[in-house]
């Protein structure tokens, strides 16, 4: 069981920070886009985690591609 919540408490805390962050450049709380994925999923039979992963993987991507180098040595 002790198992199980490392598990829970690791996906918590990665898969939170794409609804943060798609909050924060919309400028609203994150627990509206929490729950509208989570309506989109129901309503849709899974399209809404589908467009969830793809966000998740788009930023991901972003970041790697656009990381602030603070010098010319960092290349």
């Amino acid at each position: 069981m002790n198992l199980f919540y490392a598990l829970l408490l690791y996906f918590q805390k990665r898969g939170y920070y794409v609804c943060q962050r798609i909050a924060d450049r919309l400028g609203i709380r994150a627990k509206i886009v929490r729950t509208t994925f989570m309506y989109l999923t129901f309503v849709t039979l899974g399209f809404g985690f589908a467009l969830y992963l793809f966000l998740a993987f788009w930023m991901r991507i972003k970041d790697i591609l656009y990381t602030k180098r603070s010098s010319v040595f960092d290349l």
